[in-house]
């Protein structure tokens, strides 16, 4: 499903990392550890079309991610892709159901039942009409990760979704992920310092400036 090729990322002439090879399968969870500053985050916003690669091929069906226009790069995020940010990037002027049904609204297909069960499934069920500014950050991770899966998408890029959680949230969030990959066949590459969440994953592997390598060789 996507196969990251030669991929490298340069700023100001610094290599953030290089010589990326990554195959993902249908149905595959793949967990990626790293130092802070390695580039975790930025391979992440890299495969999704957000930060520009230096070079490198990401192809998710056979297309060229990395070299689509704009607008093609944003209908296929919209269609595709479920990105938990760490920063949550939740619409403050929204309440907690419109944020998580904003995917399903701009892909033209309104399911309340369907917000209504990942609200369930993050543990916020009830919650529904409350504004942001009235969540905790816990709270407000939990709405981002209801948002990136409740259009169904096929690939799932989570940076640090369980960082602002405490441990029985955290496993509660990790089964929902699972299951959407194991169920949905989706592919999920997570970005993680727990190890505990690491060891639901497939396949760990460490990012390093010159590539990934197996995490616990």
């Amino acid at each position: 499903m996507l196969r990251l090729h030669s991929l490298e990322k340069r700023y100001a002439g610094i290599s953030v990392f290089s010589g990326i090879h990554l195959n993902v399968e249908p149905g595959e969870f793949i967990a990626l550890l790293g130092d802070s500053g390695v580039g975790k985050s930025t391979l992440l916003n890299s495969i999704a079309g957000l930060d520009t690669l230096s070079s490198g091929q990401v192809i998710f069906d056979g297309i060229d991610i990395a070299r689509q226009a704009e607008k093609e790069l944003a209908l296929w995020r919209r269609r595709e892709l479920g990105f938990v940010f760490q920063a949550f990037h939740v619409l403050p002027h929204l309440n907690v159901g419109q944020n998580v049904a904003l995917p399903l609204l701009l892909l033209n297909r309104p399911d309340p039942a369907r917000v209504a069960e990942l609200l369930d499934a993050v543990g916020l069920g009830g919650l529904g009409e409350r504004l942001p500014r009235t969540l905790s950050g816990g709270q407000l991770q939990r709405v981002a990760i209801a948002r990136a899966l409740v259009h169904r998408p096929r690939l799932i890029l989570a940076d640090e979704p369980t960082g602002n959680l405490d441990p029985g949230t955290a496993a509660l969030v990790m089964d929902l992920l699972v299951r959407q990959v194991k169920e949905q066949g989706a592919a999920c590459l997570l970005v993680t310092h727990s190890r505990l969440a690491a060891e639901r994953a497939d396949r760990v592997l460490r990012l390093t400036a010159s590539g990934l390598e197996p995490a616990f060789a």
